[in-house]
This record gives C-alpha cells, sequence and structure tokens, in this order.
C-alpha cells in the first residue's frame, strides 16, 4: 500500500493509535535493554530505573488499550482491509514495503 493512501477517518486514527503503541513498545525495551547492559555484570537496579520501567510499561499498556479501542471502531469493511493492508506493509522486514 502507497505511503500516501489516505485512509478514512476511523482507520487513521487506529494508523495513528497503532504508531503510538510501537513508539511506546521501543521505548520501554529501550530502557530495559539499556538497563540489562548497565547490570550484566552484576548489580541490581535502582528504585528509581524499576520504576521508569514500570511508568513505560503502564504508559504502553494504555496505548495497547487504545490501540485495540480504536481497531474495533472500524467497522467498514473497506476501511478496515485499508488498514490491515497498511499494517501488514509496517510489519515487512525492513527494505520490503
Amino acid at each position: 500500500m502507497p505511503e500516501d493512501t489516505k485512509l478514512p477517518a476511523e482507520a487513521q486514527t487506529a494508523w495513528d493509535a497503532y504508531q503510538l503503541m510501537g513508539k511506546s513498545k521501543a521505548e520501554y525495551f529501550g530502557l530495559l535493554q539499556e538497563i540489562d547492559q548497565k547490570y550484566k555484570q552484576g548489580g541490581s537496579p535502582s528504585i528509581a530505573e524499576n520504576l521508569q520501567l514500570e511508568k513505560l510499561l503502564n504508559a504502553h499498556s494504555e496505548k495497547v488499550t487504545a490501540f485495540n479501542e480504536a481497531m474495533q471502531a472500524v467497522t467498514d469493511k473497506e476501511s478496515r482491509e485499508l488498514l490491515l493492508k497498511k499494517l501488514m506493509g509496517d510489519a515487512s522486514p525492513p527494505g520490503m514495503h
């Protein structure tokens, strides 16, 4: 699906929610990886680091809920198909879309 294909409003809302969900996932796993590398040789995360992880995980959970709700709102078959094609294209390996 070409990047410039305009989605209907409900599908665009779901696409935007999907993008935000991906961003929050990357933020959470980025910090988790940072902490893992930092303490690979021993030690454990600080209370502040654990609280930040918890905050990021909660934010991601909210984004997942928003995405699921937005997907349920896309009831038009054609709009849903356009959205699913765009989502599947986004899930392709880099360079494949």
